[in-house]
């Protein structure tokens, strides 16, 4: 199976089975939605490049996820990106025919548009094959 695919579906599972944000939003979705109900993560693409070593197959894969709220301030928006950041780290090492060598926060970044916050967390998770 493909590491994008194993990724995508550890990642969901991850964010889903985590309460304190499962709990706080209307959904965790693994695709861009019609009309969803803010607030809401949405797993952006999982872009892969190679990262074998001489014995073994590898995948370095980037990913963006994006959590979108409506309250006047960005202080439940925060809240929110740290519980899935949490999540994240409970991802777990070993996935089917994979093995995660390391999971790394790139970097988080907070938009607001006219009337929604979006706060967006990039990651940047290396496998190797088993």
């Amino acid at each position: 199976m493909s590491t994008e695919i194993v990724l995508r579906g550890a990642l969901m599972a991850a964010l889903r089975d985590h309460a304190p944000l499962a709990d706080a939003v209307n959904g965790i979705y693994a695709a861009p939605v019609i009309r969803p109900a803010i607030p809401y993560v949405e797993l952006g693409p999982i872009a892969a490049r190679d990262w074998s070593t001489k014995t073994e197959p590898g995948r370095e894969l980037r990913f963006a996820l994006s959590i979108f709220d409506q309250d006047e301030r960005a202080e439940r928006l925060a809240e929110l990106m740290a519980e899935a950041e949490t999540a994240i780290a409970a991802l777990p090492r070993d996935l089917s025919g994979w093995r995660v060598a390391s999971c790394v926060f790139l970097r988080g970044r907070v938009d607001r548009s006219t009337n929604s916050w979006r706060g967006i967390i990039d990651y940047r998770v290396r496998m190797l094959a088993v």
